[in-house]
């Protein structure tokens, strides 16, 4: 049976996939238009839009192998390698809108931070892949906790650069990083690990990673069930909208911050 409340959603989904591409493709026009000699930004962006686009319209929960489309492409093997380089690219856009305005300000933390960001998700990648193999919901609390560190170190860093190195960005960087935070370390990283404490109070057997990798390989079990889906629509819906919004901005962002260099330079 098809919960009509799923249906919707997952109707939405692919409405927002499509949205989320023409605004790309509007961003694009807009670099083209200013000129911009660097399109780093706007190709690692074309990443994780494509990357959040599939996923939506093909949704898979990683642990219990449940996906909402009966696709061969409905494998927990591929909507993880779709989300690990589109995540990489994500935190690629930040490490170089960092790198521009730590550099710009002369700043040493900045300059850390935008270096560190890229290792510290490719640890949260690993984490992530450890709970998906193993079914270990424990990692997957790692792998938010350290996606709530990156942000944290990013808020820090544009805190010291202060306002007036970063007028326009500031207000929607602290404040976009303060929900953030609170988002995840209130409800993300509590949910994975009180799943992880009830599958232990349940005495569940994880797998191997060899185990599992032959597991996430297989087509995943289709559900059209709300129970088997409501607790993932809050975080699935923010992350293929204000996620890939932000991703977005960033491109608008990174040519603010060059045309502002080149108007002080």
């Amino acid at each position: 049976m098809t919960s009509q409340a799923v249906a919707w959603w997952h109707r939405s989904l692919r409405a927002i996939a499509v949205l989320n591409i023409v605004l790309w493709s509007l961003c694009a026009l807009a670099v083209a238009r200013a000129h911009a000699t660097s399109c780093s930004q706007l190709l690692l962006s074309a990443a994780y839009v494509a990357g959040c686009a599939f996923r939506s319209i093909l949704p898979v929960i990683d642990i219990p192998r449940l996906a909402l489309v009966d696709s061969r492409l409905s494998s927990v093997s591929i909507g993880r390698s779709v989300a690990t380089v589109a995540e990489l690219c994500f935190a690629a856009q930040w490490a170089l809108m960092l790198h521009q305005m730590a550099s710009l300000s002369g700043s040493p933390l900045g300059q850390a931070v935008s270096v560190a960001l890229v290792p510290l998700i490719v640890l949260a990648e690993g984490c992530s892949w450890y709970a998906v193999l193993t079914t270990e919901q424990r990692a997957h609390a790692a792998e938010n906790s350290l996606w709530g560190l990156s942000a944290a170190l990013v808020v820090a860093a544009i805190l010291v650069i202060g306002p007036h190195r970063s007028a326009a960005l500031y207000p929607q960087v602290v404040a976009g990083g303060a929900v953030y935070l609170a988002f995840i370390f209130a409800y993300d990283v509590p949910m994975y690990w009180s799943r992880w404490l009830a599958d232990q109070a349940r005495g569940r057997h994880y797998l191997s990673i060899a185990d599992g990798w032959v597991d996430v390989r297989r087509r995943g079990t289709v559900s059209h069930r709300w129970q088997d889906w409501k607790d993932e629509v809050a975080w699935m819906s923010l992350y293929f909208t204000f996620g890939v919004w932000s991703s977005i901005w960033l491109v608008y962002a990174s040519l603010a911050i060059r045309q502002s260099s080149a108007g002080h330079g």
